[in-house]
């Protein structure tokens, strides 16, 4: 009896060898993020930028005052998560109240970017987080004072260190601020299921707005791709009166004349709740946005070509509305994105 004994007791311990390595398959899969539809699959950059270590001490850094000169407003003082990283306000309010020249755009799905900020001066995400803290109408802070700031407070120094392995610097708050930028992502709503073959996750009158966004109001000539940008630059004569443009827009980064008035197209994901609109915050609805497009802008000597008047009825203006709301999802920030 001794040898169907340990027979049993044989295939007994690989019963549990397969239980435990199907339990520890199982938390591996649990652990990793669960994709969000209607993104790419893997985020563009070089591998690590977006882990962990590194989200965790640049959450920390992007909801702490500590980055700004009076230490009164932070990195989410403009970019609100409940107000999907906007602000609500039609330009942003950095230190002591002091107005930006325009509106905050979302920061929802910047880690598939190629564009950053309305007129594109940032080069990337790392930059761009960089010109936020020095700007004197955001933080307005040298980035060597943040810097001795920093490393003035153990508790930072010591993060600093297990997250890359170095003390506080200028590249290395934005290396930080970057990685968990890279962190927050939007997908998954009506519009991205209903795209994965769920019939029913648009209703009938988002049907019809996704028509006329896709046909003839021309909407996804700019609005493209799974970012709803083509992350490019365009005149639509938004701010332009009396044939003048008080914003420069994109002019001011590249100097050519054929740009003066273009700005960046801003992703729809989430838009249903990151009103004002335009880079001025100057129309309050998406019904006004509709309306801007709907009479062909402002007319300009820049003016993009495929802005022009749109032949749209009371019912269609209604139904773009009721597509643009379903392009609201889930949003997630603070866990790594999926990586090749």
């Amino acid at each position: 009896m001794a040898a169907p004994r340990n027979a049993l007791r044989l295939l007994g311990l690989i019963l549990a060898a397969i239980g435990t390595a199907s339990s520890a398959a199982a938390q591996a899969a649990a652990d990793r993020p669960v994709p969000l539809a209607g993104l790419d699959l893997y985020l563009p950059g070089p591998v690590g930028t977006a882990r962990p270590g590194r989200i965790a001490l640049g959450r920390r850094l992007f909801f702490d005052p500590v980055l700004s000169r009076d230490s009164t407003i932070s990195c989410a003082s403009c970019h609100q998560p409940d107000r999907a990283f906007t602000d609500g306000r039609p330009r942003a309010e950095g230190i002591g109240g002091r107005l930006g020249r325009r509106n905050t755009p979302t920061l929802l799905n910047r880690g598939y970017g190629t564009a950053f900020s309305w007129d594109g001066r940032g080069r990337t995400l790392e930059t761009q987080a960089l010109q936020a803290i020095q700007d004197r109408s955001e933080m307005d802070h040298r980035l060597d004072a943040a810097t001795d700031r920093l490393a003035r407070l153990p508790g930072y120094v010591r993060a600093f260190r297990e997250a890359l392995g170095r003390r506080p610097s200028g590249e290395a708050i934005g290396e930080a601020l970057a990685g968990y930028l890279r962190s927050i992502r939007a997908g998954s709503s009506p519009f991205d299921r209903f795209a994965a073959g769920d019939s029913t996750a648009l209703s009938p009158l988002e049907r019809r707005g996704l028509a006329l966004f896709q046909g003839p109001a021309r909407c996804d000539r700019c609005h493209s791709g799974s970012l709803l940008s083509d992350e490019t630059f365009h005149n639509t004569g938004v701010g332009w009166r009396g044939g003048e443009s008080p914003d420069a827009g994109r002019f001011e980064v590249t100097g050519r004349p054929g740009d003066r008035g273009a700005f960046k197209t801003p992703s729809l994901r989430e838009v249903g709740r990151t009103a004002p609109y335009m880079h001025d915050g100057s129309l309050a609805s998406l019904e006004e946005v509709i309306e801007f497009y709907a009479r062909g802008g402002n007319s300009n000597p820049n003016l993009d070509p495929e802005i022009r008047p749109l032949r749209l009825s009371v019912g269609d203006r209604q139904a773009l509305a009721a597509l643009l709301r379903a392009l609201s999802g889930s949003v997630r920030e603070g866990e790594p994105p999926n990586e090749p």
